[in-house]
């Protein structure tokens, strides 16, 4: 068993540092501001460390519920690409962080708006004003360019970056990770999934974990009882050469690994996903009239959905399993999953 893995979701293996950065070339970032009343950041998903405007990857979005701010998927839906670093943070903060985000492509690609076309910055987010004080609206361009510049294939899970103000069940949430290797007609290929998860009602009352119903053995967490809301973004990367159609495909089977940990997906909760391949890439000014693509088959494409299921459940208990206790702005203490160790301990790797 890897020493880096908590816990084992599934049959598939993991790749080497059981994160979305075991697909080659993706990299993640954190920004952290987390003192006083505010508890939030920013995290970055890098498709590849080249120039995202020039050189795109092929992606596709889905809400399965849309209680959600996000900015960018509109175009991504029309045209399939993604051209800017994927970033990840709070809901008041979606403006501020898009700011930062053009400030830095125009930065890397001047002729933006000015001889080309203008850029679609992707900023998703989650509501984190249970914890931290988000009309504070503090984050900015030096958050996001920290966040970037961070960026690296072994990077830090819970309560970091956009995952630092968040919950999930009633306990401490966050940014949480995993990947899954399939072997497809003699190639293995990688799905690796990032989530932050601020979603479930409280109290661990509809937790699961690895199968197991948590709620009923959870006794002593008094959090005023609420209805699973929160919101929960799950960014999904491959190296399988898929199109835009295939990745929406896969996001959607997402939600069955959130399912899995208990949730279904509340009124209040924006479960929004973003599937992206780093196979295929779309040059931003193709000298060529013709695209000669390679597409999977879809006739073996299971594998694919079941390593996304098995991938983001994994994700969902990692972002409580790395997460710490904390206190919110206004008082209320969030525990750790781990402080309920020895009711899930034997199902730990």
């Amino acid at each position: 068993m890897k020493k880096n893995r908590m816990v084992k979701i599934g049959d598939f293996p993991t790749g080497k540092n059981n994160n979305i950065c075991d697909v080659d070339g993706v990299l993640v970032g954190h920004s952290t501001v987390d003192c006083g009343n505010n508890h939030t950041g920013v995290t970055a998903i890098l498709p590849h460390n080249g120039n995202l405007f020039k050189n795109k990857v092929v992606a596709a979005g889905y809400a399965y519920n849309g209680f959600g701010k996000s900015m960018g998927l509109v175009q991504v839906e029309e045209l399939g690409t993604v051209e800017t670093p994927i970033l990840l943070t709070n809901t008041l903060a979606i403006g501020n962080v898009s700011d930062g985000l053009i400030s830095y492509m125009i930065k890397d690609n001047p002729e933006i708006g000015v001889t080309t076309s203008t850029v679609n910055p992707l900023v998703m987010e989650c509501n984190d004003g249970k914890i931290n004080k988000i009309q504070d609206r503090i984050l900015n361009e030096t958050n996001v360019y920290e966040a970037i510049n961070d960026a690296g294939v072994n990077f830090k899970q819970g309560d970091v970056g956009a995952g630092c103000g968040m919950k999930c069940h009633g306990f401490k949430g966050g940014i949480g990770s995993s990947s899954r290797i399939v072997s497809i007609d003699g190639k293995d290929y990688t799905v690796g999934v990032l989530v932050n998860s601020n979603f479930g009602s409280s109290n661990g009352a509809d937790l699961i974990f690895k199968g197991r119903a948590l709620g009923s053995l959870i006794k002593d967490y008094d959090l005023k009882q609420e209805e699973d809301k929160g919101s929960i973004i799950v960014v999904l990367a491959t190296n399988a050469p898929l199109d835009a159609r295939q990745l929406k495909r896969i996001a959607k089977r997402a939600e069955l690994g959130i399912a899995r940990t208990g949730s279904y997906a509340g009124n209040g909760s924006g479960d929004i996903m973003l599937a992206f391949s780093t196979e295929n890439k779309v040059t931003h000014d193709s000298s060529c009239a013709i695209d000669n693509i390679v597409r999977f088959s879809d006739n073996y494409i299971n594998q694919l959905f079941k390593a996304t299921v098995e991938a983001t459940e994994e994700a969902v208990l990692n972002s409580m399993l790395y997460a710490k206790e904390k206190v919110s702005y206004n008082g209320v203490k969030y525990k750790s999953l781990m402080e309920y160790y020895e009711l899930f301990k034997d199902l730990l790797s």
